[in-house]
């Protein structure tokens, strides 16, 4: 590692701090977190899939309106990372949405392909989900906890495209350029950001480690292919959505969720 940071010029260093930071105030910092989650999970004594990692879960259930304001808080700083990766991408190559493709000039194709992901990875990723749990190397997902007030449906979809526009914003978008730059292969490129992406979701079980690891690889090399970040933005928020509000109206008649 040193001497790979020796031979590079002032500049890639400069590129590589600045991925650093990204990543430490974002995702890499979720990683993190995720890997002392499952280690506090694995130290239980309880099998995982005895567990259940609960996720959008109230904070004052019994004030709805403090609640809400939580809710809409732990949307800002994702968001405030997403407007970091896309100025950093600005002023290094002067311009951003349009350059990783995050723009509405492609609407229709776009979502047609955001769609076609979805039912290529989300049906499979039901039953991966499933065997995983079954397999006893996973949590239970409970993916939607909020109070049944009148906001809970309409915040559940804004999580899920404050997800999918933040992870593939910097996930991809941001990480493939930049990464790029340092003159990586575009195969370490994806395996790097897919394990990444892998490892952010270590919280849920070794399930959601792998089940995210591929998911990384395969929307890292369509973003290699159609050089655009909306489609899988699109893919992702939709999975959410199902997942998120699916389970908050399913759940209490499937027993198998």
């Amino acid at each position: 590692m040193g001497s790979y940071l020796k031979n590079m010029t002032p500049i890639k260093r400069f590129v590589l701090l600045e991925i650093s930071i990204v990543l430490a105030i974002g995702f890499g910092r979720s990683a993190i977190s995720s890997v002392i989650s499952l280690i506090e999970k694995l130290t239980r004594g309880t099998p995982l899939a005895s567990q259940t990692t609960s996720m959008n879960t109230s904070i004052t259930p019994d004030r709805p309106w403090l609640d809400l304001t939580y809710q809409i808080y732990y949307f800002i700083f994702p968001m405030a990372q997403v407007l970091l990766a896309l100025y950093l991408l600005y002023l290094a190559y002067g311009q951003a949405r349009s350059f990783i493709g995050l723009d509405g000039q492609q609407w229709w194709g776009d979502l047609g392909k955001g769609f076609g992901i979805c039912v290529a990875i989300g049906i499979p990723g039901i039953g991966f989900y499933l065997l995983a749990r079954e397999l006893g190397i996973n949590t239970t997902v409970a993916p939607a906890n909020l109070s049944e007030v009148w906001w809970t449906i309409p915040i559940l979809i804004c999580a899920a495209v404050v997800a999918g526009i933040s992870e593939e914003v910097i996930m991809v978008g941001y990480l493939f350029t930049r990464l790029k730059t340092l003159s990586w292969a575009p195969v370490a490129i994806v395996l790097v950001s897919a394990f990444i992406r892998g490892s952010y979701h270590l919280y849920q079980g070794f399930g959601g480690f792998i089940g995210n690891l591929v998911m990384g690889i395969i929307f890292g090399l369509l973003y290699l292919k159609w050089k655009r970040v909306m489609p899988l933005v699109v893919a992702h928020t939709i999975i959410d959505i199902f997942a998120f509000v699916g389970y908050s109206l399913l759940a209490p008649y499937i027993s198998w969720l």
